[in-house]
């Protein structure tokens, strides 16, 4: 007779291997070595959207970017790469902040370069099969409704959390970085860091305004 265990327990059961190949929200790197180059590259793709990066994700026309990338980092990934190799592709790609998961929770996290960016690669490594894939969308693969780039720590709501982390401008997470000029706003007569920085200051205060407007229509309906 068959015999049904639920979903969840099956889902924790699979490999990891097996869940990359299964979630939308994860990018399978199909390279069998210098993974982790071209997950990168991948990444970076996905991020400045990249025309090629469909060919890239597919395992095409990315060979030649590899091997240019490894040449000018100096970078040797013939026994893999480890946390000195991250490290070093940190530093190369400044502008993003690189972090990777050894598995599907928010504190799963084996590497953090810990630089103040708004654009941030995530990387997924598989311990048994010792291989990086990329991780396109954080709160889907963790199976989260939020996941906070800050402190990442997994919530119900983005507007909802308290985090350390938060920018003293325009409270986002995590904190924008700063111009040269301070850019001021006439409704608040408040200055803040960039344009993004006060983009995101108008964002926030119509999120805010939202949320509190379905947290008291939810107070009123428990009422009723």
């Amino acid at each position: 007779m068959p015999v049904g265990f639920g979903k969840s327990v099956r889902s924790k059961c699979r490999p990891l291997a097996e869940m990359v190949h299964l979630k939308r929200s994860i990018i399978e790197v199909k390279a069998k070595s210098e993974c982790l180059a071209h997950a990168l590259i991948i990444a970076i793709a996905r991020i400045t959207k990249d025309p090629i990066f469909i060919a890239y994700r597919r395992g095409y026309k990315i060979l030649q970017k590899v091997r240019d990338l490894l040449q000018t980092t100096g970078i040797d990934q013939q026994h893999g790469g480890g946390i000195p190799e991250l490290q070093r592709f940190q530093d190369h790609f400044s502008e993003y902040r690189i972090v990777v998961y050894g598995g599907l929770k928010c504190r799963d996290i084996i590497f953090d370069g810990q630089v103040t960016s708004e654009k941030r690669i995530d990387l997924l490594y598989d311990d048994i099969n010792s291989h990086y894939h990329v991780i396109a969308n954080l709160s889907g693969a963790m199976v989260k409704r939020y996941v906070c780039k800050g402190c990442n720590k997994g919530c119900r709501s983005g507007v909802a959390h308290k985090c350390q982390e938060t920018s003293n401008d325009c409270m986002s997470i995590p904190p924008c970085v700063y111009s040269h000029v301070r850019i001021p706003c006439e409704s608040c007569n408040r200055t803040f860091r960039s344009q993004t920085c006060f983009d995101k200051h108008k964002t926030k205060k119509w999120r805010e305004r939202l949320y509190v407007s379905r947290k008291r229509t939810a107070q009123i309906s428990a009422v009723c």
